[in-house]
Formats: structure tokens, C-alpha cells, sequence
């Protein structure tokens, strides 16, 4: 009962990242990544950017195969699975071409007040950096193989693939805002193309403030 209760919402949450997917294929058509004036782009999608390639070459050229295989048989049953398939076949590589384009599309940003992470289409974590009191290139694993955000006893990850790359230390346990509603944590890991830089472009604004 529990399971279908939560079926409406978990339709609705499906229905409202398919079309952000598509919104930001739009944008990357179009060149323009949502980043508002006065942020800074940072971006993690080098991580994922060439598996995400492998599989929408590869699902293309499925689509291809099997239509052409079934095209060619002169079966009752292949007339009838060609439209479904096909179907079935772009939709699943425009879903990839989607996701990858919600990477670029939407890198995290910093501005001189706030770290926005951001994993893909909806997930994101908003980060003051007044509560930043430093930062390390180290590695967390996020539990499960698809889990983007994760938080473990003060710790909140923001991963790419399941991991991350780059962690904070705050000053103390500090509220943050996620797509998942306000946690209180200490410490906050992301992934990031570049952790060393990213550490010390939030070092510098660290500074500036101090």
C-alpha cells in the first residue's frame, strides 16, 4: 500500500526530469547553459561525458540494426515490433543525449556568496561560503550505482557516477537547502573536472571575504 501511495508522486517526479532532459537538449542546441550573470561555471562532466557517448553511438546503431532486421522479414510479427522498437529505440537515445546535455548544461556555480552543486536536470545543494572553512581533493563513494546525492551522519555527497572528488569542511554543522529539503551537515563532497583548481578558486573567494 505503501508503494502505491507514493505512485503518484513518483510519476510526477518521472514526468518532471523527462522534460527537464529535454529542455536541456534544447539549451545546448541553442548555446546557452543556465548560468545566470554574476556565476561562475564549474564543470564535472568530463567523468561521464565519453561512457554517455558509448552508449548513444551504440544505441543508434541498434536502432539501425534492428530496423533494418526487421524490415527485411517478411514475418507478421516483425511488421508488428517495427514501429514499437523504433519508437522505443530514439527515445531511449534521446534520453541519453538528454542527460548528458543536463551535465553541460548545468554545471555547478559559484558566486561570491553561495556554491551551487549540481548533478544533471534536479538534483542540487546550495552551499554558503561564509560556512566554508576549508577545502581537500578527497575521494568519497556514494552508496548504489545511480544515487547522485547521499548524506551520512553529517556528511552530504553530491556525486557524479557514484563518486566524488572535492570536499569542504564548514565551520560547524550548517544548514544547507537540497533538492531533497534542508539537511544539516559539516562537511559537503561534490565531483569536479578540476579539484585542485576548484579548491583553490574557493580558497581565493575564501579569502577575499576574510
Amino acid at each position: 500500500m505503501t508503494v502505491l501511495r507514493r505512485l503518484p508522486g513518483l510519476s510526477r517526479d518521472a514526468l518532471l526530469y523527462e522534460l527537464s532532459l529535454y529542455r536541456s537538449i534544447v539549451r545546448w542546441l541553442v548555446r546557452r547553459p543556465d548560468v545566470p550573470r554574476g556565476a561562475e561555471p564549474i564543470g564535472y562532466s568530463r567523468l561521464v561525458a565519453p561512457m554517455l557517448w558509448v552508449w548513444i553511438l551504440g544505441g543508434a546503431v541498434e536502432v539501425i540494426v534492428i530496423e533494418v532486421v526487421l524490415r527485411h522479414l517478411d514475418q507478421s510479427w516483425a511488421h508488428a515490433l517495427r514501429a514499437p522498437l523504433l519508437v522505443l529505440g530514439i527515445w531511449g537515445v534521446v534520453w541519453m543525449l538528454g542527460l548528458l546535455a543536463s551535465y553541460r548544461m548545468r554545471p555547478h556555480l559559484v558566486t561570491d556568496a553561495e556554491l551551487h552543486v549540481r548533478n544533471g536536470a534536479r538534483t542540487w545543494l546550495v552551499l554558503p561560503l561564509g560556512s566554508v572553512e576549508a577545502t581537500r581533493p578527497v575521494e568519497h563513494e556514494l552508496p548504489g550505482v545511480i544515487r547522485s546525492l547521499h548524506f551520512d551522519e553529517g556528511l552530504a555527497l553530491v556525486g557524479i557516477s557514484s563518486r566524488t572528488n572535492l570536499e569542504m569542511i564548514l565551520t560547524g554543522l550548517t544548514i544547507v537547502s537540497t533538492s531533497k529539503g534542508d539537511v544539516t551537515v559539516s562537511r559537503v563532497g561534490i565531483w569536479v573536472d578540476e579539484p585542485r583548481e576548484v579548491a583553490a578558486q574557493i580558497r581565493f573567494l575564501l579569502g577575499t571575504r576574510r
